[in-house]
Parts: C-alpha cells; sequence; structure tokens
C-alpha cells in the first residue's frame, strides 16, 4: 500500500524531455538550471544515489544529454542562502569589466587568476556558476574549454548548443590556435621549439590532482618559442596542440624550465626565483585566441597581460 507521503513525494517528480537546444550539455549543468536553488551537494547525491534518471536508468553527471532524453527530476530541498552561496557583486563587476568579445552565441572573457571556471572540490561557485547567476536572462551559458584556476586570460563560453558542439569539434580537430604567454625559469633554448610527452593524471591520498609524463599517458605537444631572455628567467610563448590538464606546466617542467609561481610543478631554483622576484601568483596568461565562428567569420582575441605580471616583467628588464 502506497503512503499518502509517498503518493505525494511521487507526484512532485518531474520527467522532462530534452529539447534540441540542450543536446550536449552535460547532466549535471542541465540539473544545475532545471533545478535552481539546489545546493550542489544534494544535486550530486541525487545522483549517485540514483534519484535522477535518464531515459529510466542511472547515469552520470558528466552524461551529454541527446535531443528526446526523459530526464526523471525527483523533489529536491530548496538550498538555505548560506547554502546557496551567491558570488558577491565585486565578482560580477569584475567580470563584466573582463568582457573581451560577446555576440547571440559566444562570450570570450579575460579570467582572473585565482578563480576557478567552476565550482567543485569544496568551491561552492566559480566563474560559469557567477555568470549564471550574474546574466539570469541568458538561458544557456557552457564552457567551451577550461584553464586552471591560478591561469590568466581568454576562456570561451557558448550561449547557444550548436554554438557549443561546434567549438568543440574545433578543438578537436585542432582548428582553433591558442597561445599563451609564459615566464620560465633559467635560459630555454631557442632550439627547444616543441615538447611531446605523453601525461598521465594521478590522484594524491590527499586528493590533490596531479599530471606526470608516462609512457602509458595520453599524447600530448606543446609548440613553445622564446620570446625575450632575461638574467635567470625566459618569455615564453606557448600554444598547445592537445588540450590535456596542467599540459603547459608539466611540459615546461619536462623540459628542465618550470614555470615561475607554480607550487604543484616546480624545482628548488623556480621556488627560489619566484620567491625573489615577490611573485604572488603563477606566470601564465592565455593571451590569443584564432578561430572561426559558427558562421565561418574569423575571429582573433588577444588579452594584455594582467598588471602585476606586466609590471613584473619591467622590473626584470629593468
Amino acid at each position: 500500500m502506497i503512503k499518502p507521503e509517498q503518493q505525494e513525494t511521487r507526484s512532485l517528480v518531474r520527467m522532462v524531455t530534452v529539447h534540441e537546444d540542450d543536446a550536449g550539455q552535460r547532466l549535471d549543468n542541465f540539473l544545475l538550471r532545471e533545478v535552481k536553488g539546489v545546493p550542489r551537494t544534494r544535486l550530486y547525491r541525487a545522483l549517485r544515489k540514483g534519484e535522477v534518471r535518464v531515459n529510466k536508468g542511472r547515469i552520470k553527471a558528466d552524461y551529454r544529454l541527446c535531443a528526446g532524453d526523459i530526464v526523471r527530476i525527483p523533489p529536491l530541498r530548496q538550498g538555505t542562502p548560506e547554502e546557496q552561496a551567491l558570488a558577491p557583486q565585486y565578482l560580477q563587476r569584475q567580470l563584466e569589466n573582463r568582457i573581451i568579445y560577446e555576440s547571440d552565441d559566444l562570450l570570450v572573457l579575460n579570467k582572473p587568476s585565482g578563480l576557478a571556471v567552476h565550482g567543485g572540490s569544496g568551491l561552492n561557485f566559480g566563474m560559469i556558476e557567477s555568470l549564471r547567476q550574474f546574466k539570469p536572462e541568458q538561458r544557456y551559458l557552457e564552457l567551451v574549454h577550461r584553464l586552471d584556476r591560478d591561469t590568466s586570460g581568454l576562456i570561451m563560453v557558448a550561449k547557444r548548443p550548436r554554438v557549443l558542439r561546434e567549438l568543440h569539434r574545433n578543438l578537436r580537430d585542432k582548428t582553433i590556435d591558442k597561445r599563451y604567454l609564459a615566464l620560465a625559469a633559467g635560459r630555454w633554448p631557442r632550439s627547444c621549439r616543441t615538447v611531446e610527452a605523453p601525461l598521465q593524471k594521478n590522484v594524491l591520498q590527499s586528493g590533490e590532482r596531479m599530471v606526470r609524463v608516462a609512457k602509458e599517458g595520453q599524447s600530448c605537444v606543446t609548440h613553445f618559442r622564446v620570446l625575450e631572455h632575461f638574467a635567470d628567467t625566459t618569455l615564453v610563448e606557448a600554444s598547445p596542440v592537445t588540450g590535456r590538464t596542467h599540459q603547459i606546466r608539466v611540459h615546461a617542467l619536462h623540459a628542465g624550465f618550470p614555470l615561475l609561481g607554480d607550487n604543484k610543478y616546480s624545482s628548488d631554483s623556480s621556488r627560489a626565483l619566484t620567491a625573489q622576484l615577490r611573485l604572488k601568483r603563477l606566470f601564465l596568461h592565455a593571451s590569443e585566441l584564432h578561430l572561426q565562428s559558427a558562421n565561418g567569420e574569423a575571429l582573433s582575441f588577444h588579452a594584455p597581460l594582467d598588471s602585476d605580471l606586466e609590471n613584473l616583467l619591467e622590473r626584470i628588464r629593468n
């Protein structure tokens, strides 16, 4: 016999059919929009326990939805203001001032260092959650690619599912040119133009994610170009051919010239130089993006170095 409270709970369950516009979106991002105000921890617990289902089956958070999928959404408790952890207003102003380009299809920002691109791992919100909060009129905002939390620079956000699919296809086809500025320890030889070394992800007992060069890892290629030599450091331009986690940082360390300000992939000399130069962050900045828009238009974006990095270079030059 079904108890009244069970009957009431069943009646509150929603069955949502995925529209073509939402095809290709991750399930967790779709749910975050459908059940606004529910704490992320509660949402992911519902996924783990099988309360959320797709086409009557249990599914993982990173499942990419297809048009016509039927998503079972159970009644989920709305979070308190504290649980919802709204992004502060100063961050809204900062992100608004860092918009490089915006159209009906695409948003390009110059992400500040220290801001994660998305919440999770103890973070209640990141750049994408903040954008969704600040732009409630935008039904669809999805990251096209990612930047490490401590890396600054250009990052793309799709405003339509078809644009996200097209840009992901371009990334797979390697037709999007991404370039980074980085300051490396030591005198990088001009002859070292390409680092090709497979990378493998590892999770330490502490839960920290690390990447290392390993034969069994995924193939990985980064092109480097020396821009300027200094006494103990080198300014380089890095162009990743592949898009692996921490790729530029690990390849720089593998070549023997770790990036300054990198607390994860460093050497004694790079840590000493970082302290000597009073650098408080990772010197890695996504400076250029070159691509074609969904309608075939050639797009190029440039983000100058943040003032702290530019001032550091001026101190070194002088």
